[in-house]
């Protein structure tokens, strides 16, 4: 038997996929022409799929940080912190995660998928449980499986549920981790993580929260969704990425737990793999600085945001939540879905084609995320396209809303 055989049903979904036109999970761009503009297939188009919140991907100030990096230290650190050594551009960007969230300790990862990998494998061990929301992202999901842990899934935002799963195992096991995500990727939804920190003190247990996409966008400060909610200090675990709002290529853990720096001696995802390269600190370095001196940025992409929610709503689309930089408009269908995003790529705007198993519930979404960059005019663009395309397109088969 061929080992690629297992993958059949796979195949013939993607072939489906792409006889429709361009293949969405392999979209070739061009060049890209600026924070919210690429030439994809000879057209300029307007990116509403990019998850560049702050806009910091082409900040003059992050970019020559990068540069400069780049040509002082080097293109790779060529292996682990672990084997290989700590740069001092490791230790200052995890003193400016410190000083951002105001916790004691910080860790940075090679990747946000890895920080996610490496603190929930080491935090949760062979005694005790992970009590995970259902809708959570890969990457939290493959870091429960990586520990030893056993993993008991609650009902999505459902803080009632989660009470019920942890009145059930009292007595069971040692420690209990409740992980959840702040900004839900796909559909755009926050998590009650006031209500979640209430549960956790209720049973004595630790709370792990994903501001993946969150910070830089919600709270006074951008640190995130339980900044916004008033409830940092019932966090125990932050982790995060580098590839949004800080417009690079890594991750981010930090935590006030006095020992929380045994995970450089205990997370694999850690200790085995390459540290994050010169350039990248670097340029996270200065975006965390730029978000901390630049409250006009986050004013701005919910002004961006309010303007592409009104307008989407009101030309008759469906939304999937409430207002927030992730907008993702339900379609009926996978067939109805993929050909409306072939033809806004005609259009030319680049947004997400998001279809099962990636989305919770099963649902087929065009998926937008808003960007400080965009101006009124580019937002006030992508809505007339959208609508055009729907118009052209409506029909039995392909109804948008």
């Amino acid at each position: 038997m061929d080992i690629f055989s297992k993958y059949g049903a796979t195949r013939a979904r993607h072939d489906a996929v792409v006889s429709a036109g361009t293949d969405p999970f392999g979209q070739e761009i061009d060049e890209i022409v600026s924070a919210t503009e690429a030439i994809i297939a000879g057209r300029r188009t307007i990116m509403v799929g990019t998850n560049n919140y702050l806009g910091l991907s082409f900040d003059p100030a992050c970019r020559k940080a990068a540069a400069d990096a780049a040509l002082e230290l080097g293109t790779g650190t060529t292996g682990s912190r672990i084997a290989n050594g700590t740069y001092a551009r490791h230790r200052e960007l995890e003193e400016g995660f410190k000083r951002f969230f105001d916790r004691k300790h910080a860790i940075v990862f090679t990747t946000g998928y890895q920080a996610n990998l490496a603190t929930l494998s080491a935090l949760a061990g062979p005694k005790d449980y992970i009590l995970s929301d259902s809708d959570n992202h890969a990457s939290i999901w493959d870091g429960c499986r990586l520990s030893q842990a056993e993993t008991v899934m609650f009902r999505h935002n459902d803080p009632d549920h989660l009470d019920k799963r942890l009145s059930r195992l009292e007595g069971k096991g040692e420690c209990k981790l409740i992980v959840v995500e702040g900004l839900y990727s796909m559909l755009g939804d926050t998590a009650p993580i006031r209500e979640f920190v209430e549960v956790k003190e209720r049973h004595g247990a630790w709370l792990w929260v994903d501001e993946a996409h969150s910070v830089g966008v919600y709270g006074e400060n951008g640190r995130g969704v339980a900044e916004a909610q008033g409830v940092e200090e019932g966090v125990d675990f932050i982790a995060g990425t580098f590839s949004k709002s800080l417009a690079g290529t890594g991750g981010f853990a930090v935590s006030n737990h006095p020992d929380f720096e045994l995970l450089r001696l205990t997370a694999r995802p850690y200790m085995f793999a390459a540290s994050p390269t010169p350039s990248s600190m670097a340029s996270v370095a200065e975006a965390l600085r730029q978000i901390e001196s630049r409250p006009e940025l986050r004013r701005q992409i919910w002004r961006n945001a309010e303007q592409l929610y009104a307008g989407l709503r009101d030309a008759g689309f469906e939304l999937c939540s409430a207002l927030s930089p992730v907008i993702a408009v339900r379609m009926p269908d996978e067939r109805s879905v993929v050909h409306a995003w072939n033809r806004l790529i005609r259009e030319g705007v680049y947004v997400n084609l998001a279809v099962p198993p990636g989305t919770p519930g099963g649902v087929c979404l065009l998926r937008c995320s808003v960007s400080a960059a965009h101006t009124p005019g580019q937002i006030d663009e992508v809505i007339r396209r959208f609508t055009r395309v729907r118009d052209e397109i409506a029909g039995p088969a392909v109804s948008i809303a």
